[in-house]
């Protein structure tokens, strides 16, 4: 599978954003995708991930209740809602997937497999 990350860009804090994650090759139904995020000089975190077929989310402490992580119903694009943005929530922004993750791998980037380009989110006013 492959992973197209999009909709990132500058804006002011308290300001909202949709990340878009579109899968080509093939569906993501079999799939648990993440999203993750790296600032300068610091390693990759998890942001929040979601089981396709289940609907399951999971959310990092730092976002959890601004963001929302969610799918379509073709099951080939994971979107990123992030509302009221804060200027520590500026990194690029990857998407990510893999199909053989049990639910302890969920938060962990190395777990994933596949990965998309990262899309710039910079928060600052």
């Amino acid at each position: 599978v492959q992973l197209q990350a999009s909709g990132g860009g500058s804006v002011q804090p308290g300001d909202s954003l949709r990340l878009s994650c579109l899968a080509t090759g093939r569906t993501l139904s079999r799939y648990v995708v993440g999203w993750f995020r790296q600032a300068p000089g610091k390693e990759r975190e998890h942001v929040a991930t979601i089981r396709i077929s289940s609907g399951h989310t999971y959310y990092a402490d730092s976002v959890k209740g601004r963001f929302t992580i969610s799918r379509d119903n073709a099951k080939t694009t994971v979107y990123l809602q992030m509302n009221s943005l804060k200027p520590e929530d500026t990194a690029v922004y990857y998407c990510a997937a893999d199909s053989q993750l049990i639910l302890s791998e969920f938060r962990n980037a190395r777990s994933f497999d596949y990965w998309g380009q990262g899309t710039q989110v910079t928060v600052s006013s």
